[in-house]
């Protein structure tokens, strides 16, 4: 089949206009990087035949990215359709004992679905806080847990697969209490990484990934025995460490641990697409943030660029921080293998999956969502001309069509110079055209004042109003 490649402003609707409601299934990869994906990027080492089965069935976006470079502030965005930096949270990501992050009152994704006749499942890692002690007591129920955020049902784990403590939750209940202890293993370089603390008697690591897989395929087989429409939301909680594949994916990659974890990673994807078979679903997969250099054993084990070309890591405010694999597949309604160049950010689903399904947005809802649902169905609309980005640290950046202002100097992120303080006559932050300088490596901002200027007025108009929308 000829690989298309599509641009919002020049093609025209070539599929149906008006398609009915679908199911909605959005997997959330855990720091999976741009290159680690075929499809995306042919040179990489690992093994992700369904990944690119899936592109090849649908359009891949090769300018969409994570609203932060860190997961908790991409999961906050991911279901509100709102910059994470907009709430407590500015800087850094939540813990496994930390209260809840989403506004009580506000309106999630699953929720105004769930207004809209649809039943709705959540699968894998949450980490966005539970109940509102300062510290999260598991022996009780949450409340607010997934079920007060608009999921009829949610199976998981608190936060990342590498925080304490290791436990399995369902619904608003933790289902075995932590009473055992599990030390601090290994060095934060190494792909066996955890840090110590309570666990779980029967808690597994490597046993969580394919269980996550399990229950949402299980919730996905059910639900299609229904007239009612489905939502799964399924943050899978690999390939962020500990790299822990199970038993039949060892050694099965050639890019060590990390690579097998990948692999195992996308036959779990694989499983989820096949449960979804003869269904009228909308499945996308995208992954949180970048992939973190410093953690890449598979890196020196097969030459693997996790991030592909791109400069930097997760965590940093540089594109290899927060652009990301995304795919979009909708049988008879997206043309299969096409490429998509339009900018997109993970908040844009709210508003995308709100159109494609018929939810209206009030103004309080979705701040930072701009759909982009005529794009996925080859007609022309409104696009995304401009976003925020955020990294690890706070420092922000606004991306403006082919110029992106970085506002301060360093990574902001986990390569090092995080924070760079200028030198007098040295410009105090960084701009580049992405177009010429996709690596980001010369830096404009005293040759472009005017354009400098513009993009801060537009970041802090954005900022001061509260909304981007």
């Amino acid at each position: 089949m000829t690989r298309r490649i599509f641009n919002a402003s020049l093609v025209a609707s070539t599929l149906a206009a008006a398609p009915a409601p679908p199911n909605v299934v959005i997997v959330l990869c855990d720091d999976l990087g741009y290159g680690d994906v075929g499809a995306f990027y042919p040179a990489s080492k690992m093994s992700t035949p369904r990944l690119d089965q899936l592109a090849r069935q649908g359009m891949r976006f090769t300018d969409a990215h994570s609203p932060s470079s860190l997961c908790t502030p991409t999961r906050y965005g991911t279901l509100t359709g709102r910059y994470c930096w907009r709430t407590r949270l500015k800087q850094g990501v939540l813990n496994g004992y930390s209260p809840a992050l989403i506004e009580p009152d506000r309106t999630t994704l699953p929720a105004l679905l769930l207004a809209k006749g649809y039943r709705t499942g959540g699968f894998g890692k949450w980490h966005l806080g539970l109940g509102t002690k300062e510290k999260v007591d598991f022996t009780q129920s949450f409340s607010p847990g997934p079920l007060d955020f608009g999921f009829t049902e949610y199976f998981g784990i608190p936060a990342s697969l590498d925080m304490p403590p290791y436990v399995f939750i369902e619904n608003n209940r933790c289902l075995e209490q932590p009473t055992s202890t599990i030390a601090d293993n290994g060095e934060v370089k190494r792909g066996p990484y955890w840090r110590g603390g309570p666990i779980a008697p029967s808690f597994k690591m490597e046993d969580v990934l394919p269980k996550v897989t399990e229950r949402a395929c299980q919730f996905i087989r059910g639900a299609s025995k229904s007239a009612k429409p489905f939502f799964a939301y399924i943050p899978l909680p690999a390939p962020h460490t500990p790299w822990v594949p199970s038993k039949p994916f060892v050694g099965k990659s050639k890019a060590g641990l990390y690579g097998d974890f990948v692999h195992e990673v996308d036959a779990s994807i694989g499983r989820i697409v096949d449960a979804c078979a003869g269904t009228n679903t909308l499945f996308i997969v995208t992954s949180d943030n970048g992939a973190p250099w410093e953690l890449r054993d598979a890196q020196a084990a097969a030459g693997h660029q996790a991030d592909a070309n791109w400069r930097g890591q997760k965590s940093d405010i540089q594109e290899g921080g927060h652009r990301v694999p995304f795919i979009a597949s909708w049988p008879g309604h997206i043309a299969p293998d096409t490429i998509s160049n339009q900018l997109i950010c993970h908040t844009d689903l709210f508003a995308t999956v709100a159109e494609l399904t018929g939810a209206k947005l009030t103004a309080t809802m979705a701040e930072d969502s701009i759909s982009f649902a005529p794009h996925l169905l080859g007609q022309l609309g409104q696009a995304r001309k401009a976003v925020v980005h955020h990294a690890g640290n706070g420092m922000f950046a606004i991306r403006d069509r082919e110029w992106k202002l970085i506002v301060g100097r360093g990574s902001g992120g986990f390569t090092g110079p995080m924070k760079i303080d200028p030198k007098p006559g040295e410009p105090v932050g960084e701009l580049y055209h992405l177009l010429s300088d996709p690596h980001e490596d010369q830096n404009l901002y005293a040759e472009q004042p005017a354009v400098v200027d513009r993009l801060r007025s537009l970041l802090e108009t954005w900022q001061k109003q509260g909304r981007s929308r």
